[in-house]
């Protein structure tokens, strides 16, 4: 399994390619960063960002892509601009085939770390370590996104296994049939239904179980 991951962001977009599977070493591929300058306008940035994206894509042409999804933030504007080169990345993904996932930077740091609150520089150390790197990657966005990257080949295996059993349920026939309204051989609840009289007609079945005349009167 090779995975792009992407660490979307405006100024910095970090990129890293990791090839591998859950349970093996892991190998790293390539990694950097996208960048684009902070005086250039919105569209020509974006533009930027989805050229370096693709360039990505056509040297490693990974099998999946991965990229952090956005959460709330105090500075608007920042999560207005990752929001924006996170879209980008999908696009540049989608416009491919190529199948997206988005994980939660808590998620990330739980796979690599061990915990969903680690700081950027453990996250860098364990990426190293991990990827048997000689030092951290730089700058961190650079590191981040190879983490995406490990993070997803080691749930895609749990994430696959969810997916198939969702599948399996909503599939047509799956659905257990409905039980009986009565069970043959077993007497049915005192004054619940109509049964058949000897000669054909309905009639209701007393709490004896007696069947009545259509006057009321105990045959």
């Amino acid at each position: 399994m090779r995975v792009l991951g992407i660490d979307p962001g405006l100024t910095r977009c970090g990129v890293g390619v990791v090839e591998g599977v859950a349970g093996r070493p892991l190998t790293m591929i390539g990694v950097g960063v996208v960048r684009t300058p902070t005086d250039a306008e919105l569209g020509d940035r974006l533009v930027a960002v989805e050229r370096g994206i693709e360039q990505w894509l056509d040297e490693h042409s990974p099998g999946f892509v991965a990229v952090e999804r956005v959460f709330a933030q105090h500075n608007v504007r920042t999560v207005m601009g990752t929001a924006q080169a996170s879209a980008v990345a999908m696009l540049c993904a989608a416009r491919r085939g190529i199948p997206v996932a988005l994980h939660t930077p808590s998620e990330v740091k739980a796979a690599v770390t061990g915990s969903g609150r680690a700081e950027k520089a453990q996250v860098g150390a364990m990426v190293t370590r991990l990827l048997r790197l000689d030092a951290p990657p730089r700058p961190a966005d650079a590191a981040d996104a190879l983490a995406l990257a490990i993070c997803h080949i080691w749930r895609a295996p749990a994430r696959n296994r969810l997916q198939q059993a969702v599948a399996a349920h909503r599939a047509p026939g799956t659905h257990r049939a409905a039980a009986p309204s009565h069970t043959p051989g077993v007497p049915r609840a005192p004054g619940s239904t109509r049964t058949p009289g000897p000669s054909g007609a309905t009639g209701s079945s007393s709490a004896s179980g007696a069947p009545r005349t259509s006057k009321g009167r105990t045959a």
